[in-house]
């Protein structure tokens, strides 16, 4: 995979050169090739900060969807591919007519890209602006307008961030010559390194600055590789092949076979970023649904990734580099996950990731540099086309694995499928002469013999559930339904979303017995089991529910005998669509609106529907005296503070019940004075049926019962606020409950 668009870090010295002990101030030539390395380890933690915040910004301007969420990334690395391309494209043509200093056209370009920093923020609001008078009523045009604002907002950013590699070629290939042939892994190495970095560090900050403020560092960042490449370009100027010298490009021999180069270059991008969808999905049940989750299977790519580019520019063996045997050891290591991922063997997730992942990625870090230098032999040109080839893989990886193969088959299917291009590959030794060597020959003889033995250790996580379960997929994830009776389960990913428990029926039936007036109709976003969804139903008003997993309210009936029959009836609404999303573009109004984000509640883009910017777009959307129904699962004292503030400054009137102690809080929160009522007063606005449903799990036996248990633990709001009063509102831009390593 390239990682080009991954990084951060200190300045790192390797490469071309060691340093001399001499003082820093008088630079040999070789000492000034290691400023490049500096260059982008700086500027690769600028691109995936960037990468990071400006995801999770399009995620709040336009959805939390998984059609968005591709749309974003294939848009940044499309970005990156052309700019590559382009770039490089340009330096055929134009590479001798460049009058600039190639170090001060690298600079201006690092300045342009710092602007970003500032700006793309205020165009993705601009974009949701627009979206919203629109009022573009299908999910089909959202998305193509929506695509249409990313991309026109990102392409040009990206493609400066992608077109940095060759102009760095041809700086190196000015100045110094003799040591472009090898220029692309150098600075490969340098910026997988940065994106080691980056990816860890970047948590932080957004913890402590926002996404914003983020934003700032990476900026300043940006200005600081501008300045340093303006001072090196004052050393660097004297070094540079004028004109009429010759260039390494006509130096430099073409490479053979190149067809089948770029062929490999675009299939390490397109099973690479596929299998990290994979992976995603079977490391999830060990390793949770936090961001640090997340950035922990990034950090062991990245590491596998460093490592194995190391290598390569320590240990560049030409017979190594000819022969078939690391593509017959990369067909092996592709399917170390399906052993990782059993579900019966007792290792801690992180170690797990480190077995599964880290000997795949390290192989092709030695493979997909020494691919582009093979291929390009220093030429900024050929780098830039080489590099784009494997962009293009890299997006088409994701959209395969994520829209064609898990939602039809289990994600041991999916890996085998993403390895086929090199089992095949790895085989082919087999079917060679005795000059394709005899190690090669043997491992591509054990080959398959290891393969089925792999295959066959492994097995699918869902038959740890018994026969009885229900299995879903779709292009979101992976949805179980599993156990029997009141000990029934609902999976997504192999994480527990709910169980079946009377505080779902609560965040039904407070909120409407709380209501002024006879409710008209309720929405609750998160369908989960349909608990509360079906408790809105048993007033015998229309209900709608949105779902961002499509698979979930499929499996309504498994969970509730009735659930067929509540479905069925044309007071039911179901639509699969990020809920906040579906706020902003609806144009209905509600009695009720209550909200059951996935647990727990640090998981990731769980903010979205609790911060300030959120609780804006639900008072819209609620009639005048609506009541909005928030559930939180207990977290720290920042967390209930940084969510408390948000509602209490969203809304003139809160309260907030504790289920039981440690369980979590319902908050009511309304435009209007929430009547002060008794709990017999709430138990006769029930209707027959809502009475029914309130205590058919208990544990009271009475309607009047079970909000006298809701009401006799009523707090003041303030007291959760008090509790960490530093903490700022939760908000879009400081997403307090998803970063909290620092803190904690």
């Amino acid at each position: 995979m390239t990682a080009f668009f991954y990084g951060l870090l200190p300045i790192y010295r390797s490469g071309f050169c060691k340093l001399s002990n001499r003082d820093l101030a008088l630079f040999t030539e070789r000492d000034l090739v290691g400023w490049y390395s500096g260059f982008f380890l700086i500027s690769g933690f600028c691109s995936i900060l960037y990468e990071l915040v400006w995801l999770r910004l399009s995620m709040a301007q336009f959805g939390v969807t998984t059609a968005m969420v591709s749309i974003v990334l294939s848009v940044f690395m499309a970005g990156l591919g052309l700019g590559s391309w382009a770039g490089g494209a340009l330096i055929r043509r134009q590479g001798r007519r460049v009058g600039l200093p190639t170090l001060r056209l690298y600079a201006a370009i690092e300045l342009l890209i710092g602007t970003s920093g500032m700006l793309v923020p205020y165009e993705l609001n601009l974009g949701h602006s627009i979206l919203e008078r629109s009022g573009s009523g299908s999910s089909a045009e959202y998305y193509i307008v929506s695509g249409i604002w990313v991309a026109f907002t990102l392409i040009p950013w990206c493609a400066l961030m992608g077109a940095t590699i060759p102009v760095a070629m041809l700086a190196i290939e000015r100045a110094f010559p003799w040591e472009s042939s090898r220029s692309f892994s150098y600075l490969y190495t340098a910026n997988v390194a940065g994106a080691l970095v980056g990816t860890v560090l970047s948590l932080f900050l957004i913890e402590l600055l926002g996404f914003h403020g983020t934003l700032r560092v990476g900026a300043a960042s940006n200005g600081l590789i501008r300045v340093l490449a303006l001072m090196a370009s004052k050393s660097v100027r004297r070094n540079e092949v004028g004109e009429q010298r010759q260039t390494a490009n006509e130096r430099v021999p073409t490479s053979t076979g190149e067809g089948s180069l770029l062929a490999l270059l675009f299939a390490t991008g397109l099973t690479s970023m596929g299998m990290e969808v994979v992976w995603v999905r079977q490391f999830t049940p060990y390793i949770g649904t936090v961001v640090y989750a997340f950035a922990s299977i990034l950090a062991v790519y990245l590491t596998g990734t460093f490592v194995g580019s190391r290598i390569y520019r320590s240990w560049n063996s030409e017979r190594v580099n000819k022969s078939s045997l690391p593509w017959t050891l990369l067909a092996l290591f592709s399917l170390f996950p399906l052993l990782a991922a059993r579900p019966h063997i007792d290792l801690p997730g992180s170690l797990r990731l480190v077995l599964g992942i880290a000997p795949f990625t390290g192989l092709l870090g030695y493979l997909t540099p020494m691919l582009v230098d093979r291929w390009a032999g220093g030429n900024p040109a050929k780098a830039g086309k080489a590099y784009a080839v494997n962009v293009i893989g890299c997006i088409f990886g994701p959209l395969l694995a994520g829209f064609v193969l898990l939602p039809w088959m289990s994600e041991r299917w999916a890996l085998v499928m993403l390895s086929l291009p090199w089992l095949i590959i790895g085989v082919r030794p087999m079917l060679r002469s005795a000059s394709a060597g005899f190690a090669p020959q043997i491992a591509s003889y054990l080959l398959l013999p290891l393969v089925l033995l792999l295959f066959l250790a492994s097995w699918s996580s869902e038959k740890q559930y018994g026969e009885g379960s229900k299995v879903l997929r779709d292009s979101t994830a992976t949805v179980i339904a599993t156990g029997s009776g009141m000990n029934k389960l609902l999976l997504v990913n192999g994480y527990t979303m709910t169980t079946l428990t009377p505080i779902t029926k609560m965040m039904a039936h407070l909120p409407l017995a709380f209501l002024d007036r006879p409710p008209q109709d309720a929405l609750v976003v998160c369908f989960g089991m349909g608990t509360t969804f079906r408790s809105l139903r048993s007033w015998g008003i229309p209900v709608t529910a949105v779902e961002l997993v499509p698979s979930v309210p499929r499996l309504f009936g498994y969970f509730h005998g009735d659930g067929p029959a509540i479905l069925s009836s044309p007071l039911s609404h179901v639509v699969i669509d990020d809920g906040r999303r579906y706020l902003e573009r609806t144009s209905q109004q509600y009695d009720v609106i209550t909200i059951d984000p996935p647990p727990p509640v640090e998981a990731a883009g769980s903010s979205l529907l609790y911060s300030e910017n959120f609780y804006s777009v639900v008072r819209q959307r609620l009639r005048p005296g609506g009541v909005l129904q928030q559930w939180i699962p207990s977290g720290d004292a920042e967390d209930l503070a940084a969510v408390a503030l948000a509602l209490r400054r969203s809304f003139p009137y809160v309260r907030v019940f504790t289920y039981r102690p440690n369980w979590g809080f319902h908050f009511l929160a309304s435009d209007r004075l929430l009547p002060n009522r008794t709990a017999n007063e709430l138990a006769q606005r029930l209707s027959e049926g809502a009475a029914v449903d309130l205590v058919e799990w208990g544990p009271q036996p009475t309607a009047e019962g079970r909000f006298a248990s809701i009401l006799n633990n009523e707090m003041p709001i303030d007291r959760l606020i008090l509790a960490s009063p530093s903490t700022p509102a939760l908000s879009d831009d400081r997403p307090i409950n998803e970063y909290y390593a620092l803190r904690r």
